[in-house]
């Protein structure tokens, strides 16, 4: 199963640069080239895009507002020549921040940790989870820090600048966190990234099928580059 990658830059030899690297690195395939965000529309409509490479001072709409407009953004690399934007790039969940020029090695570490994201390097979770039922832990909800009981979450959905806690009692928080963070923060319990938006506790898990987890009458859907490693961890637990 090849990564299938959009490069978006209004600077043809910089889109050459990207083209050549993807071509030396196996399981990668370019799905479109664009010079501007406007044109990756129509490309991110008609085809799968797993990841993008793009540039963040193009004509018409900055890269950043690009992805800020997509619903459920694939994962994404920034490439450009600024380092003003870096901050804003991570809080955005950017799997990486590259400086132009970009080395061929240093392009390769981001290509190791969208690899790592996307489960091509499966790290064992068959350890074993906290089970203390009083774990807790402090999220910032509003301007207060909310105690949210580790046991009581169901799932995790990101929206865009913050992410959605679902909680077992019927109750909701809006937390201004992206959904990487509150994955690492929960790195020692048993939740598991099921897809770029959901991660979910393998604990709630009553099913699941080759699209869905079930969690109890709920469905969450299974990342197509996640599945694998989806399917890994459920079946050695």
């Amino acid at each position: 199963m090849k990564i299938k990658c959009l490069l978006i830059d209004d600077e043809p030899p910089a889109l050459k640069i990207l083209q050549n690297y993807i071509s030396n690195v196996k399981g990668f395939e370019i799905v479109g080239m664009c010079k501007n965000a406007i044109e990756a529309l129509d490309v991110i409509h008609d085809k799968t895009v797993d990841l993008i490479f793009l540039d963040i001072k193009m004509p018409k709409l900055l890269g950043t507002e690009f992805i800020k407009s997509l619903a459920v953004p694939p994962m994404f690399i920034f490439v450009t020549a600024y380092r003003d934007y870096a901050a804003d790039s991570y809080e955005l969940d950017a799997v990486d921040y590259l400086v132009k020029p970009v080395s061929f090695e240093r392009f390769m570490k981001s290509i190791s940790r969208v690899k790592k994201l996307m489960g091509h390097t499966i790290q064992e979770q068959t350890h074993t989870y906290s089970e203390n039922p009083a774990a807790f832990v402090y999220l910032k909800v509003d301007k207060n820090m909310q105690k949210i009981l580790i046991n009581e979450i169901q799932y995790i959905e990101s929206w865009r600048d913050y992410v959605k806690v679902y909680l077992t009692t019927g109750k909701t928080f809006l937390v201004r966190q992206s959904i990487s963070s509150i994955e690492n923060l929960l790195s020692e319990h048993s939740f598991l990234r099921v897809h770029r938006s959901y991660m979910v506790s393998i604990k709630k898990i009553s099913g699941y099928n080759h699209a869905t987890v079930q969690l109890g009458s709920l469905e969450i859907p299974i990342g197509r580059l996640y599945k694998q490693h989806v399917l890994d961890v459920i079946n050695t637990r």
